[in-house]
């Protein structure tokens, strides 16, 4: 009985062995067929391609960042924009495993919540991640000033929103105050 079952086995490895092989050896041999030959005489005229780039129009759907972080889950892997009112930069979320994004290449910047008017509250569980490079611009920023931003939500780790932000841009700075 015993002896069937290694029989059994073993011919069943073959056939196995054998169509693997077999598939293995007719993809090798449709990958080596000669390309199709060219008349060596006949001459073509060589005119260069002008060839556009090619850009990747993304639609970003206006969105509330108080919407956003109640149904983190409804915008992920979603494009959004956002208009707020910027609160700081931060390193809150930065190299977070399970939403990795590096504190050598990216900063995290935090917006008000805006259902609170009479104190200062930033909305933490929407962490918004840029390009130190691009943060680099606009360092002056004050808490307060109004800002647009367009990105991916890439992640809901901890129930929280994390956008990686693609277009970061300042709608109207306060004026500075003069320090005597």
């Amino acid at each position: 009985m015993n002896n069937n079952k290694n029989k059994i086995k073993l011919i069943l490895f073959t056939v196995l062995v054998s169509a693997g092989l077999g598939l293995g050896t007719s993809a090798a041999v449709k990958s080596i067929k000669a390309p199709a030959k060219t008349p060596v005489n006949v001459q073509q005229a060589f005119t260069p391609k002008t060839v556009a780039p090619k850009q990747e129009i993304a639609n970003y759907e206006s969105v509330n960042p108080l919407e956003v972080v109640a149904n983190p889950g409804k915008y992920l892997n979603r494009k959004i924009k956002i208009k707020a009112k910027f609160d700081k930069f931060s390193t809150l979320g930065l190299d977070y495993k399970p939403a990795y994004r590096s504190s050598e290449k990216y900063i995290t910047f935090l917006i008000k919540r805006s259902d609170v008017q009479n104190h200062t509250i930033p909305l933490s569980e929407m962490k918004n991640f840029l390009d130190r490079d691009i943060a680099e611009k606009y360092i002056d920023l004050s808490s307060g000033d109004e800002i647009e931003y367009s990105g991916t939500v890439f992640s809901t780790a901890l129930g929280d929103t994390w956008i990686n932000v693609d277009k970061f841009v300042v709608l109207s700075q306060k004026p500075k105050e003069i320090k005597k």
